[in-house]
């Protein structure tokens, strides 16, 4: 027989506990994820999509690299927060905090914590106004069009146009 075999079970209370204790980092972590990824992704997209031809998705990229870096540095203050909250693991024996149920308890935790994280975390999509970004984006295009075409088409251009204003 194992050791951890031997050793007395989690109740249901500690199971709770050490779900809340690995739900609630992970519910700050998924939040400024997507939050910080949300709003760095769409400000590049505004910044350089136009000028460097950045699609969308590779702006979210950059943006969720931002995010990742800002995860990293926030991850200590997360914890202390929730030490500050006062959430602790129950006090268990090693061997009962790798007991099966206490390992799906924690996995379960952070599953639904960061879950719950990215979705409160999207809330900027609720203020963002994508229609006035859109033909922002189209006029600039549409100004490049222009700077780009040579001068001779654009003097047949407002020829053309001065030539039909007239009839």
């Amino acid at each position: 027989m194992k050791a951890a075999e031997k050793a007395v079970s989690p109740s249901s209370a500690d199971l709770w506990k050490i779900f809340f204790v690995n739900a609630v980092p992970f519910v700050a972590f998924g939040f400024l994820d997507n939050f910080t990824m949300i709003i760095a992704g769409d400000y590049i997209e505004y910044l350089f999509g136009t000028f460097m031809c950045i699609s969308t998705m590779a702006a979210a990229g950059l943006g969720n690299t931002i995010s990742d870096v800002l995860g990293i540095g926030s991850a200590y203050y997360v914890e202390r927060g929730c030490e500050i909250l006062g959430l602790r693991p129950p006090d268990l024996t090693p061997i009962q905090m790798e007991m099966k149920s206490s390992r799906r308890a924690a996995n379960y935790g952070r599953i639904i914590g960061i879950t719950v994280g990215c979705l409160v975390g999207m809330f900027p999509l609720l203020f963002m106004d994508r229609k006035a970004i859109e033909d922002e984006r189209k006029e600039e295009e549409e100004r490049k069009k222009l700077e780009l075409k040579p001068k001779a088409e654009t003097d047949n251009d407002a020829a053309i146009s001065s030539t039909t204003s007239a009839q």
